[in-house]
Parts: C-alpha cells; structure tokens; sequence
C-alpha cells in the first residue's frame, strides 16, 4: 500500500522501533515532519513557529525547564533544530539525566558543524530522509513523472490532480531556499552572488565540475564556487560523486548531482516543457543516481558510490566496499551504447567487477558480451537493492 489514510506516503525510513535519539536530515518538503509527526512523543517543539523560536533564542533555558519537568525516559521532537543550536546542551542534558529520546529533524548540517554546535558526542544516530523512491511511490511511481517533476511528496500527490500545483510549488521552492536556507540563516555575504551562482550550478547538474568554468560564468572567483558548492552540499540539495581513487589527494574534477530532478527543472526554468533527448539523458541519470544513494541510506549499506575515470575513459557508477569495487553501473538513455570503450576499458583493467549497462529504454535483459549485462533500470535497481 502506498498510501494510509492520512494520504501520506509510507516511508522506507521507519523510526518507530529506534531505541537512541536521533537526528534526522534531509532537504525541505521531503516529508520529515510527517514522519516525526508519527512518532508517539510526550512534546512536540516545532520551531519554525516563530513565537516560539523567538522565545527560546531570547533564554534558551526555557527550553530545558519544560524538558526537565517531563517524565524520565520521555519522547521529544524538536523539529528544525539548526535554527537553535544552542538547545543541543540542553539536549545533551536531558539524555544524560532522564534518559529522555530526542528525535532531531533539520534541512541543513552546515550551520550546527560550522557553528562548532553540541552535536552530542556519538549520543545520537544519524538518519537521512530523501524524496520518494520507487519502492515507496508503487504502482503510482511512473518515471516521466519522475524525471519531469521529481518525487518530493506533495509534488508527487499534487501531480494526480493538481498539475498546476505541483509547478507552482516546485517553482517556489528555489525562492523559499534562497530565503529560508541561504539568507535567513547568513550563510553567504552576498545572496545575489550565491543566486548567480545557484543558476550556473543547474545548469552543470549531473555534469564534471571545473570550478574555473563555473567560476567564469558567474563571475565570482574559483575559491568562492568551491565555498558555494559546500553550502549546496551542506544544505542538502545535492552531492558530489567523486572519482574512484585509492588516493584521496589525487580525487578531481567531480560531478555533482542536484537532490531532486523537478528541483532541478524549476531552478533552469524547464517546468512547462517536456525534457528533450538530451536533457532526458542527464535527468535519468540524475535520478538513478540519487535513487541509489536513496537505497544506501535506508538499507544502511556500507558502501561508497563513486564514479571510475582513467584518461579519456569513464564509466557513470562504481559501488565500492571495504575491500574495493564490488560492482558498476553505466547509465543509458538512448538506444545505442555510445561509450563502449570506456567499457571495455574498465573490463580490462576490474576483470571480476560485474559490469551492468542500465537502460531507460529496453524492457528486457541482455548479455552484451565481454561480461557486460544490459538491465532494464527497475532490474538494475533490484539488483542493488538485493545487493550484499
């Protein structure tokens, strides 16, 4: 079932039997306060309500006064905990001295790392909560949709219906982050700098970064896209793939993949049309990568993902463990398999490394030769997800 009868998505991501406080992240509108919204707590703090974050900025010991009264062993949320980091001694507190639980929701790191904020010593787990993945959309899950508008939840329940909706929200949702994320919380000097930037930056989405290129297109010097970038990182909306590489130093030019394809869109300005071919080509890519990413977390899969790069030749997905790669993945969207020597580049040089060509297009497997496997993408994602 996809839906209960609240018409919210049932989640891969299921907190109800975690037994230590949490803290759990993920990008705005992915359905994290839903999610807390379902855990039987004894207090709720939401502090996007401005009278109370207001009235915990100004004595913040409030905040533990009315923690402090609670039954020992007691269930807290407090939702959007970077906007008052400060609470986390507090927090630390009441885990130390009541065994209270804390479930911890925030849409960007970047503030409670960078402000040397109390992030509890180990005392709580780390969860991430992504847009929804095809195990989670079902039988609704189509993958036009997909790549055209994303998966967030309420752009995914807003499509059946209310199309205009959903891009009027999604539209929204770069000047809510702008607003929200980047200038409420002060993390740039210069916010139409950071715009400039954030502009360029979708439109190199799922692309090799060259932060000189960036750099020249909008105008700011390479040391401050690479800044830029960490912010977007930190932020939560999208991530770098970094070359395989046993040297850490020797890592370079990445890509980076935003979180959510119809975000993405929105940013370029591509929402009333359909993807051309070769847009198709970098959004399926986009969301197949993301959709891996999304698999890793919520199966706690130790893995790395990494993309493999020698010379001239690349090959998209490198899934690697504890004792180098396990498997890999090449990302096709059209009907011909353009870089087949990248291919036979990466046989030769990883000779037991299961190689797959994921397809967009076929409906059924093939074996391709020279140990290379074509897969329909749902099989490739079965695949991974089934993976040990």
């Amino acid at each position: 079932m996809v839906l209960n009868n609240n018409m919210i998505y049932d989640r891969e991501l299921d907190l109800s039997q975690v037994l230590s406080s949490i803290f759990l992240f993920g990008p705005r509108m992915t359905g994290k306060t839903k999610l807390l919204e379902k855990i039987p707590s004894n207090r709720y703090f939401d502090l996007l309500d401005p009278d109370l974050e207001l009235r915990f900025r100004s004595n913040p010991k409030l905040f533990w006064e009315e923690v402090s009264v609670l039954q020992p062993k007691s269930k807290i949320v407090v939702d959007e905990i970077q906007r008052l980091p400060v609470l986390l001694d507090y927090i630390q507190m009441g885990i130390e001295k009541y065994e209270h639980q804390f479930f911890l929701s925030g849409s960007s790191a970047r503030k409670l790392k960078r402000g040397s904020a109390n992030l509890l010593g180990g005392r709580a787990l780390e969860f991430h909560l992504h847009p929804l993945t095809v195990f989670e959309l079902g039988k609704e899950f189509y993958l036009h949709n997909a790549l055209r508008f994303g998966t967030l939840p309420r752009i995914s329940l807003f499509l059946k219906e209310k199309r205009e909706e959903a891009v009027h929200l999604l539209k929204s949702y770069y000047t809510i982050y702008l607003k929200e994320e980047i200038q409420a919380e002060a993390l740039v000097r210069q916010l139409d700098t950071f715009q400039r930037f954030f502009e360029v930056a979708a439109q190199a989405n799922g692309q090799m970064i060259e932060y000189a290129n960036i750099s020249r297109e909008c105008s700011v010097a390479p040391s401050t896209v690479k800044e830029y970038y960490q912010i977007l990182e930190d932020t939560l909306v999208g991530r770098f793939v970094w070359p395989f590489n046993r040297s850490e130093r020797k890592k370079a030019r990445p890509k980076f993949y935003f979180f959510d394809c119809g975000v993405v869109r929105a940013i370029q300005g591509r929402l009333t049309s359909d993807p051309s071919p070769e847009e198709t080509g970098i959004l399926f890519e986009t969301w197949f990568m993301n959709e891996l990413f999304r698999i890793k977390d919520y199966l706690n899969k130790e893995h790395k993902i990494s993309l493999w790069r020698e010379e001239r030749w690349e090959v998209d997905v490198l899934i690697e463990g504890s004792k180098g790669p396990l498997l890999a993945f090449e990302i096709k969207s059209g009907k011909q398999i353009k870089n087949e020597t990248s291919l036979k580049a990466f046989r030769a040089r990883f000779k037991e490394v299961p190689l797959y060509i994921v397809s967009l297009q076929d409906e059924h497997s093939r074996n391709l030769g020279h140990d290379m496997t074509l897969l329909p993408w749902k099989k490739a994602l079965d695949l991974y997800r089934n993976f040990r």
